[in-house]
């Protein structure tokens, strides 16, 4: 009797053991099939600082960080700080959104400028209503326009990089800027370079942002070993350089 109840439970173990191990598997099996290129699974936090530059005389850095606040909800940060002789120029942009699977989408937005001259702030809410409105607030008025997938002035750098992850080479952008502005920026892929940095020797790739009916013209440089995250941006206006960031330091977090 004892044996054969012994032998029963062995076999009832088994069996069960057998269970959880197909289950496990399936899980697995499961896992192994959702996508690993989505903007979920590429968007990593990190923090990234920069030197500002204009025709190689540095004039002050800046700082993205990229957080994840809860599952799904991220903080997007910049803030800089550049002066030449008596000019100053601070500034501060923060970003609030969602990722969802491949869908990164707008929440909050805020931008503030302070130095020589005169100060600026705005605020920017997304709402997906219905109706979808952006609601824009800034120094001198508020307004409020129908949402129609626009990103916010941060969140197209960042959807960028995921999709030059994902090997996209024609891209273009609807987004409302730092003035609270409605724009357009087409994206034209060039190809891989290898960049001298503060940071170091890194190869990346070289993009050109185009604007419409601007005279400015912007190129920015993304590092595969990096996450595909920004590591140089240069623009010009009428041949006279504006601005160079050059990547300093890079830390996933």
């Amino acid at each position: 009797m004892g044996m054969c109840f012994q032998k029963v439970v062995t076999q009832t173990i088994k069996r069960v053991a057998g269970v959880a191990l197909f289950g496990l598997m399936v899980q697995a099996a499961i896992a192994s099939t959702e996508p690993a290129n989505t903007a979920s699974a590429l968007l990593k936090p990190f923090e990234a600082v920069y030197y500002a530059y204009k025709w190689d005389d540095n004039l002050g850095s800046a700082k993205v960080s990229l957080e994840e606040l809860s599952p799904g909800l991220y903080s997007l940060t910049y803030q800089s700080k550049v002066s030449k002789f008596f000019l100053s120029d601070k500034r501060f942009e923060h970003s609030i959104f969602t990722v969802d699977g491949d869908t990164i989408t707008p929440q909050e937005y805020n931008y503030s400028r302070t130095g020589t001259g005169s100060d600026k702030s705005l605020q920017v809410t997304f709402n997906p209503g219905p109706p979808a409105l952006i609601n824009i607030s800034d120094d001198d008025e508020q307004s409020q326009i129908n949402w129609e997938n626009e990103f916010d002035n941060q969140l197209y750098r960042l959807d960028l990089t995921v999709r030059l992850a994902q090997g996209i080479s024609a891209l273009d952008y609807q987004f409302i800027n730092y003035r609270g502005q409605q724009k357009h920026y087409g994206i034209l892929v060039h190809g891989m370079e290898q960049l001298d940095l503060p940071y170091g020797s890194i190869e990346a790739l070289k993009v050109e942002i185009e604007r419409d009916s601007s005279s400015r013209v912007t190129y920015a440089w993304f590092a595969p070993d990096l996450n595909y995250q920004l590591v140089r941006l240069q623009q010009f206006k009428d041949g006279d350089e504006q601005g160079d960031l050059r990547l300093k330091a890079f830390a996933a977090k």
